[in-house]
């Protein structure tokens, strides 16, 4: 017999998608028929699979260790440890500082991503443990390219999660970015498109127009100075498409700095100078109410910083925005 204890981040859920994820390699017939039976029970209860879990609930497994074993998996969570740049984290949410050259989310290749090294960093702190693991994996909730530095929020518990993914799902959540691009801009812009995604080449292509297989886009931008050949702006992603800042600015004729796939590839930049630099919570009512009207900056990295002040757009860049 197995017994479980229903935490937080399991709670809120239907019974049968707890169990699911606990007997993940099960048939959902095999558990539906094993409530029926009573060989699994909530609160020594007979169940039907549609109950919401509370926390604290108790749930009951009578099957033997070989078929709980065979049914669990035994695969574990992906994780990997890298040092993260952590500027905000609580029970519920962290918000990270992503280095340009790491994924956000898990690739084809296999290369660690930003979810591998929030959940072996969970882990290693102790705010998760392995049989958290089974029925709750934290995830991030936004992505950035590869070569993209910036914020990125996590949800480290359900709720957390939940009420952060619907946040970025309805665009309540503001998101603000910081770019060095070439030519002289002077006036805010908004600025509309649809774009067309090449999946086998990584690309996008922005149409004034719409057209088939195309999805619209909207970007809003203000300028900050500029040196005569280069402008550094603050950009707010309105819709969230891939390459989007980089690919509707290239063609406005505003390519960004260092971007080799929309504009021109610097050899001595490692990836765009584009930065995810602010995050500005809505108001809020659920379990996340005390993040309301908040507001999170991540500092750019050392490249760009270095490159601002060769540009002589350094100053520039603390008046507005330190």
């Amino acid at each position: 017999m197995k017994e479980f204890i229903i935490n937080e981040n399991e709670a809120g859920q239907r019974f049968d998608k707890y169990l699911a994820k606990l007997l993940k390699e099960a048939p959902k017939s095999f558990f539906y028929k094993m409530m029926r039976k009573k060989n699994i029970t909530l609160n020594g209860k007979k169940a039907n699979g549609n109950e919401k879990l509370l926390s604290g609930d108790h749930v009951k497994l009578f099957l033997s260790d070989e078929t709980f074993e065979k049914f669990s998996g035994t695969d574990k969570a992906p994780r990997a440890y890298h040092k993260l740049d952590i500027i905000y984290e609580d029970e519920n949410i962290l918000l990270i500082n992503k280095p340009s050259g790491m994924l956000s989310q898990p690739g084809d290749d296999g290369t660690p991503s930003l979810v591998e090294y929030l959940t072996g960093y969970l882990l290693e702190t102790g705010s998760l443990t392995e049989e958290d693991l089974r029925t709750f994996r934290p995830s991030v909730c936004n992505r950035l390219d590869r070569n993209t530095t910036g914020l990125i929020a996590a949800g480290k518990s359900l709720a957390g999660l939940q009420e952060l993914s619907e946040m970025f799902k309805s665009r309540n959540l503001h998101k603000y970015y910081l770019c060095l691009v070439e030519g002289v801009l002077e006036q805010e812009k908004y600025i509309k498109g649809y774009l067309s995604k090449d999946k086998k080449n990584n690309k996008v292509t922005i149409y004034k127009q719409e057209k088939e297989n195309t999805l619209p886009v909207e970007t809003r931008y203000f300028p900050l100075g500029n040196n005569g050949k280069r402008t550094l702006l603050k950009v707010e992603l309105i819709t969230g498409r891939a390459h989007q800042i980089r690919a509707h600015l290239a063609s406005e004729g505003h390519s960004i700095v260092g971007d080799p796939k929309y504009g021109k590839n610097e050899s001595n930049l490692k990836g765009q100078l584009l930065h995810s630099f602010c995050m500005e919570f809505p108001v809020l009512t659920g379990t996340l109410s005390y993040l309301s009207g908040k507001i999170f900056t991540a500092p750019i990295p050392e490249i760009f910083l270095r490159t601002l002040k060769e540009e002589q757009l350094e100053e520039i860049y603390y008046e507005n925005l330190e």
